[in-house]
């Protein structure tokens, strides 16, 4: 049987090869102080008063690698975060930027969650999602651990990698190029998966005006869930120790000095 000068199993076959599964991609984002913030410890609590709030920038290294996914394959970006609603604004940056959907996971007693309790309430949001694929910086700016993509990864059951610099993008996976011992290595890896993405050639996009826009009138989607029982609770803060003042020496009879200071002192030689 034809249609329009088609056989109709034909057809069936083509428009079957046709079809493509559009990816369900995620992008974890983090609110930290601006890097250039000034932290300072009062009566051991942090002072964060008068800090700008950002992105983390990892981060957005990993909301550019996420919009170039849905680029290439198609799909649709989530932006998750895990905050009060101070944290809307960060989600309402990354919708400038370009991401589809924004979800905030909170609710009360949520204040003094662990790292254990984080990465539980982040993986069942992104299993309740159904995503495909996460995206998240290889660490915060604030805390610097590096510990929440793994610990993700881990508690979904999916496979990982981290400090990718590079990724390409295939129909059931990606490719991704990590850091080695004298080189880079290229790493494929089916779905589900999860990237945590460090600095590479590809520099983060800036919002436009459009963007901007639309972020103001974006819909942040509000969720909970079940922590686990923290089993670790910050005490208290404190500075790091003053750096003791340099020393200056002149002269070349003080060779000797210098030498056993760079050695001793410094641990450079």
């Amino acid at each position: 049987m034809l249609m329009n000068g088609v056989p109709v199993g034909g057809l069936s076959h083509s428009l079957g090869w046709m079809v493509k599964t559009m990816p369900n991609i995620a992008v974890l984002v983090k609110r930290v102080p601006d890097t250039i913030a000034k932290i300072t410890v009062v009566d051991g609590s942090i002072d964060l008063s008068g800090v700008k709030w950002i992105i983390s920038p990892y981060d957005e290294y990993a909301i550019e690698s996420a919009l170039q996914h849905r680029e290439a394959n198609g799909g649709s970006v989530t932006a998750i975060t895990l905050g009060n609603a101070d944290c809307d604004k960060t989600l309402k940056d990354a919708k400038a930027l370009g991401c589809d959907e924004l979800v905030r996971l909170w609710q009360d007693g949520w204040e003094s969650l662990d790292s254990n309790g984080i990465q539980s309430i982040l993986a069942g949001a992104i299993s309740d999602l159904g995503s495909e694929i996460v995206y998240c910086g290889k660490a915060a700016a604030d805390t610097d651990a590096g510990s929440t993509g793994p610990g993700v990864a881990e508690k979904l059951g999916w496979a990982s990698i981290s400090n990718v610099v590079s990724v390409s993008f295939e129909d059931s996976g990606v490719e991704a190029l990590v850091p080695i011992v004298g080189g880079q290595a290229k790493v494929g890896i089916n779905f589900p998966c999860l990237l945590t993405i460090d600095k590479g050639p590809n520099e983060p996009r800036r919002p436009n005006v459009r963007g901007i826009m639309m972020a103001k009138k974006a819909e942040v989607n509000l969720k909970g869930g079940e922590a686990p029982t923290a089993t670790i609770s910050v005490i208290s803060n404190s500075t790091p120790p003053a750096k003791p003042p340099g020393k200056t020496f002149q002269g070349a009879e003080n060779v000797p000095a210098v030498v056993q200071a760079l050695r001793d002192e410094a641990n450079v030689i």
